[in-house]
């Protein structure tokens, strides 16, 4: 689908500063929607859509569009969020955004949904497509959700749920866990063995492209995770190699390190760290997906690529 038109929500964002990009110099006419007036990303045409819950000018921003990526939402935050904020926000939005997509004709809708639309924050076996869908907060229960109004407004979609994404301006836990790893102190966290999976923005760029141009894709839902799951200790390993600098980890008991999270303020990373959640995402490289880099390889360059423009 080259050469085609393509409407990108919350290109502004975290997820859109690397797809515009990638789009643009693929060949596609990438448009950015916006709330207001804010400045569009370089080799984006922009519309103002306004707030997608209530906007009137949808029918605008999809005039001539091929195709539509929907990454605009709320993400999950730290602190208590209100479920109708998540579901206004994930569900309401994109509900009216793929309803008039498919009155428009467009070809194309991928959603950029999330790997807690279908689990919560561990899981005991390997995630895969086939396990039935069961989020357990919030957030996740707003993105199956939404999911399921995309199906039911007839747009030819693709679903993505992604795992955890890294990448220069990611925030949350993935910056909470670079921050730790910077630091000059010894990290007691060699004895945590549980395993997450993490993928590269760039690698979550290539599976939206390959979702725009493969027509084998459309109507189904995909699970997107670099390959090889790591431990807490692998991450924090391969952070400080990249940033020239050893290891430094000391063995402690999860419930310790547990007690020393929730200490500091980390409640949510401490209810996670030593449970696994494992995605296994065979179904997207069946259908052609190639991460150019290993998991271990993705995360050194994203921690160079912050480091070479820390002030």
């Amino acid at each position: 689908m080259t050469s085609a038109r393509v409407l990108i929500t919350g290109a502004g964002g975290f997820l859109g500063r690397g797809l515009v990009p990638a789009l643009a110099g693929g060949g596609y006419i990438v448009r950015a929607a916006t709330r207001t007036p804010q400045v569009v990303p370089d080799a984006a045409e922009g519309v103002i859509v306004g707030d997608l819950r209530v906007s009137t000018n949808l029918s605008a921003a999809l005039a001539d569009v091929d195709a539509v990526v929907h990454l605009a939402g709320m993400p999950p935050g730290p602190g208590a969020i209100d479920r109708s904020d998540y579901r206004d926000n994930n569900l309401v939005s994109t509900q009216r955004l793929a309803e008039s997509a498919a009155r428009a004709g467009v070809k194309r809708f991928v959603y950029l949904s999330s790997v807690r639309a279908q689990t919560g924050p561990v899981s005991e076996r390997p995630l895969t497509e086939d396990l039935p869908a069961a989020p357990t907060d919030a957030y996740g229960c707003s993105k199956l959700e939404a999911e399921q109004a995309v199906a039911a407004s007839g747009v030819p979609a693709v679903i993505l749920r992604p795992a955890l994404v890294h990448g220069p301006g990611m925030r949350f836990n993935m910056a909470t866990l670079l921050r730790l790893a910077m630091t000059p102190y010894p990290l007691p966290v060699r004895s945590l063995s549980a395993r997450r999976s993490i993928v590269a923005r760039p690698h979550l760029v290539e599976a939206v492209r390959l979702a725009l141009s493969s027509d084998g894709m459309a109507g189904r839902t995909y699970l997107v995770a670099d390959p090889e799951p790591l431990t807490v200790a692998e991450m924090v390993a391969v952070m400080r190699v990249a940033a020239g600098r050893r290891p430094n980890l000391v063995p402690m008991p999860s419930a310790v390190v547990k007690a020393a999270a929730r200490f500091v303020g980390l409640a949510d990373a401490a209810a996670r760290i030593d449970g696994s959640l494992v995605v296994d995402p065979s179904r997207l490289l069946r259908a052609g997906w190639k991460p150019a880099l290993s998991t271990r390889e993705a995360l050194a360059e994203t921690v160079r690529a912050i480091l070479a423009t820390a002030p």
